[in-house]
């Protein structure tokens, strides 16, 4: 019998996911019931994407210039000026699946991987751990569909190269997803 997807997510462990970000949740991040406000996920969705884009694809969301990542050093400072990037990412959707409950003072592994990837848009899901459980809390993510910033509509060549090679790394196989 084939799981459903809902299962599928409920079993994902820390392999599932190539890139992982630590987060210490905050005294701010529980909501009247001592749990973490739902809205906080969002926060750490958007935020591991990010990071992963800004260090791994060259993004520079602060401008919206692109450059080359450096492998070696990722998190290395832009020292000369870059050009402008004329495409920037919109969250057209998303989603988010609860399992079990964080709340503060949790140290939480965030793990990131990307499920689809078509020529101008990204399909992310990411995994919420509670540092050192094995089983995973939350499973949600989000859709960019990259546009052109001046018109916002998706180009006709597709994202931009450096930002597809660094998601490709991440992209699962869906023949191995529906082994699981």
């Amino acid at each position: 019998m084939e799981l459903s997807e809902l299962e599928k997510k409920r079993r994902r462990e820390r392999k599932d996911y190539p890139y992982r970000l630590e987060y210490r949740t905050r005294w701010s991040d529980n909501d009247m019931y001592a749990h973490m406000n739902n809205s906080i996920y969002a926060f750490l969705f958007d935020s591991i994407i990010n990071t992963y884009l800004i260090e791994r694809c060259g993004l520079d969301p602060f401008s919206s210039r692109s450059r080359s990542p450096e492998p070696s050093n990722p998190q290395s400072a832009i020292s000369e000026p870059l050009p402008t990037s004329p495409q920037i990412g919109l969250v057209v959707s998303s989603y988010c699946d609860f399992f079990a409950s964080v709340s503060f003072p949790d140290v939480l592994e965030l793990g990131l991987r990307v499920t689809k990837l078509g020529k101008s848009s990204v399909t992310y899901e990411v995994g919420v751990f509670r540092k050192g459980e094995n089983a995973v809390k939350v499973v949600g993510g989000f859709t960019h569909v990259f546009v052109d910033k001046a018109t916002m509509k998706p180009t006709t060549t597709g994202m931009i190269p450096s930002i597809r090679a660094g998601l490709q790394r991440l992209l699962v196989s869906n023949e191995l997803e529906s082994k699981l």
